[in-house]
């Protein structure tokens, strides 16, 4: 991975991969189950970022890139608490769209013509079967739909997944 054309795309999710919707009951909170925050505070779910994310995604070897709802918020909010430069953030139209086969998500048709045939990881929790088959049938360069437990967030066994496709499918 000598040069920035090279190294795979790694789109990533806030809500689910960074920002993890489990609760120490071991029992799954969603952000409607969060209260919202007095005015001034801020979101309490970024209380639940791990700050030495930054680092492991960045030693990745990766170009990442924010592929979230939070869109340029991510920039401003996320990556400051986890140690990430600003991102190039996927603009999303809308509203948000179902459009195309049935269980496909909104996301998925868009982040294959961003890639644009270069090799990518899409980190969420939100990733279908039918996902990896509308990236197996319309992407031609190799791509890593890697699912998170929303609960949990990434954790080293999905760090383990990453490099080892990365080690896969980069010369060297």
């Amino acid at each position: 991975m000598t040069s920035a054309t090279g190294r795979p795309l790694l789109f990533l999710d806030v809500d689910g991969p960074l920002i993890p919707f489990g609760s120490p009951s071991g029992h799954p909170q969603t952000a409607a189950a969060v209260s919202s925050p007095s005015p001034g505070q801020g979101n309490p779910l970024l209380e639940r970022l791990d700050p030495e994310l930054g680092s492991r995604l960045l030693a990745l070897g990766c170009r990442l890139v924010w592929a979230t709802t939070w869109m340029e918020e991510a920039n401003e909010v996320v990556s400051p608490r986890i140690g990430l430069p600003r991102l190039p953030v996927v603009e999303w139209p809308a509203p948000y769209t179902d459009e195309g086969p049935r269980d496909l998500h909104w996301k998925t048709r868009l982040l294959v013509e961003w890639a644009d045939g270069r090799p990518f990881i899409w980190v969420d929790d939100e990733i279908s079967a039918m996902d990896r088959l509308w990236v197996d049938a319309g992407h031609p360069g190799p791509s890593l739909l890697h699912r998170v437990d929303p609960t949990k967030g990434l954790v080293e066994a999905d760090f383990s997944a990453l490099t080892d496709w990365i080690r896969a499918v980069t010369p060297g």
